[in-house]
């Protein structure tokens, strides 16, 4: 796979701080904590739209991010996500669906090929990942938990790109953003045992036993997904949302008293 294991790119733009994928070159971010308006334990740049904040500050956390990255939240689209691994073409039609409109159905990928699309998944320890046809400028946007991960979402996102748009995998970019490391993902047997499953044995070498704990690479096996599918130029991240408290929030450290950080992307005006 070309470019896997490629870091990403840390930004700052005032107190905004996001990582972005250099071979994606289409508005793109995957969000950190400071930068925005939240308080209390969401504080700061909280996406998360059920997480109990106050409803004028997620706008305002989306309009800041917006300004810096370059996206209309107007014309953004929500993921409704339930760890499944159903995918949603959405376009002007779903503009703003739960920002400014009603929610989507469940779903925990989306796709689009309509220019001035903005793509949102959320996480708080599990894998998002964002794709990029850099000759139709179709992208996708997705979000992996371990289910996600062992319903193989990522690939199967890339072969919904290629039947809706008609895109070549090839052709599309992938960037596996922060989540749980291999460090802090501690699991039982149900969870490999699920995975192998999907993949096969060569899962093993993403998966480190100690005792009767299970320790899961969740960006190596999202590649691994997504290399299956053809992709060839995937990024990952290298941070652990669970080791960086200050920048990430974390399921596993923080329970339900915590916000989400979000993962966007653009389709944007302009096809190359």
């Amino acid at each position: 796979m070309k470019g896997e294991n490629m870091a990403l790119v840390t930004n700052k733009v005032g107190q905004l701080v996001f990582q972005t994928a250099p071979h994606i070159q289409t508005a793109h971010g995957f969000t950190t904590r400071p930068g925005g308006i939240s308080t209390g334990h969401l504080a700061s740049l909280n996406l998360g739209i059920r997480r109990g904040d106050n409803w004028e500050n997620v706008l305002k956390n989306y309009d800041i991010l917006g300004q810096a990255l370059g996206f209309d939240p107007k014309k953004t689209v929500l993921s409704h996500q339930t760890h499944s691994d159903i995918i949603r073409v959405v376009g002007k039609e779903n503009w703003g669906a739960g920002l400014y409109g009603p929610e989507l159905p469940e779903c925990d990928a989306l796709i689009t090929n309509t220019p001035g699309t903005a793509l949102a998944v959320f996480s708080a320890d599990c894998t998002p990942i964002l794709l990029w046809d850099k000759v139709s400028g179709a992208v996708g946007a997705v979000h992996a938990g371990w289910r996600g991960t062992a319903a193989d979402i990522a690939g199967k996102t890339v072969r919904a790109m290629a039947e809706n748009f008609g895109c070549d995998p090839k052709n599309i970019c992938a960037a596996v953003g922060p989540n749980i490391g291999q460090c802090c993902f501690e699991t039982g047997e149900d969870v490999p045992l699920a995975l192998k499953k999907m993949y096969g044995p060569e899962v093993a070498i993403f998966v480190r036993r100690r005792d009767d704990k299970y320790y899961v690479n969740l960006k190596s096996i999202n590649a691994l997904s997504l290399g299956r599918a053809g992709v060839e130029d995937i990024r990952l991240s290298e941070h652990c949302t669970a080791c960086m408290p200050e920048y990430y929030w974390s399921y596993r450290r923080m329970g339900d008293l915590r916000g989400s950080q979000g993962a966007i992307i653009v389709c944007k005006e302009e096809r190359l």
